[in-house]
Order: structure tokens, then C-alpha cells, then sequence
């Protein structure tokens, strides 16, 4: 069995149909040749996330990206701290000692 990707813009007319056809989701399933449970947790990602739903791959939702960018930042300033300590230990050895 292989794992399928499907693109956000499938996931959104997957999710568009079914809320708006009168067709069980077992058959709008058949149709797609897609599993229920694959459906199902598109529908309740929309259902929680509406337009932001699906951001693909290498994407944020905008929810997680400042998390994202804060947790970044801090990063660059431990490193940043870490440089400072290892040039003040250096710069502050008495002249004459290596």
C-alpha cells in the first residue's frame, strides 16, 4: 500500500463536496477513491481551522509560526550568549598566559 499526497486545493474541494452535497461520505469517498478516515480528518481540520486548514508541506499555520520564529530567535541568541562568553574568557586571561 503507498502513501498518496494530496494538494491542499483537493483537500478543500474533498471537504467543499461533502458539506455541501447531500451524498453520504462513504460515497463521496468511493468517488474520490480515497479512505473515510483520510476524509474525515480533512473535514474536522476545516471544521477547526476553516481557510487556514491545509497549509501543505514546508508551511506553518499561522497559529505555530510565531512559535516557530520565537523559538528560532531564541536560538540565535544562545548562540549568541555563548560566543560573548567564550571571547570575554579569552579577552580576559592575563597578557603573557596562552
Amino acid at each position: 500500500m503507498s502513501i498518496r499526497n494530496y494538494d491542499r486545493e483537493f483537500k478543500l474541494n474533498a471537504v467543499k463536496l461533502y458539506r455541501e452535497s447531500q451524498k453520504p461520505m462513504s460515497k463521496i469517498c468511493k468517488d474520490l477513491e480515497i479512505p473515510i478516515s483520510t476524509l474525515s480528518g480533512w473535514v474536522k481540520e476545516f471544521e477547526s481551522h476553516g481557510e487556514e486548514s491545509f497549509p501543505g508541506s514546508g508551511k506553518l499555520k499561522p497559529c505555530n509560526e510565531e512559535v516557530y520564529l520565537l523559538k528560532k530567535q531564541l536560538a540565535d541568541v544562545t548562540l549568541e550568549r555563548d560566543i560573548l562568553k567564550k571571547a570575554i574568557a579569552i579577552f580576559s586571561k592575563p597578557k603573557g598566559t596562552k
